[in-house]
């Protein structure tokens, strides 16, 4: 894309970022209401990821955890989020800039977000069910919880200049 074009795609992203970041504000500010989780798929090797060294050896390149019941301490900033979490029994504290999520699920409200990785690859839809769920945090952590698989994803497509279709 040229200097003087507008980068509407990448406007974009960040909107729906931005979308995922005031969720995480009001759930860190007043709590989760209702039946609301989150699903948040990321990249364990993006630049800022902070997590325990047993956790990027067991999820090398993406991870999702879930956040409904048993998590601690949320704290959302402008470019990232921090939350603890039981893992295996043991709590750890991790924090993810939002340019490493890739996916960002709501499933009581039937709602998803699935982010473009820099550089313009498309990960991989957003997964109904965890792929590293918290363990050991008794019932209500997310694992199993059965998300369905009709969930929206809200992806948008624009159409090239000089392209209409009829």
């Amino acid at each position: 894309m040229s200097a003087d074009s507008i980068d509407y795609p990448a406007l974009v992203q960040s909107a729906l970022r931005g979308v995922m970041r005031d969720a995480l504000a009001r759930a860190a500010e007043s709590g989760m209401p209702g039946e609301h989780h989150f699903y948040i798929g990321f990249r364990t090797r993006f630049p800022g990821v902070e997590i325990a060294p047993r956790l990027r050896a067991r999820f090398p390149d993406e991870m999702t955890i879930v956040l409904q019941h048993r998590f601690w301490d949320l704290r959302v900033e402008d470019k990232r989020f921090a939350v603890t979490l039981t893992f295996g029994g043991a709590s750890e504290r991790l924090a993810v800039p939002f340019a490493a999520v890739t996916s960002f699920a709501d499933p009581a409200a039937d709602f998803a977000l699935r982010f473009e990785a820099p550089g313009g690859a498309k990960p991989a839809a957003p997964r109904p069910a965890p792929a590293a769920a918290p363990r050991g945090a008794g019932k209500g952590n997310g694992a199993g919880d059965g998300a369905d698989d009709e969930s929206t994803v809200v992806a948008v497509d624009f159409p090239r200049r000089g392209k209409r279709e009829p």
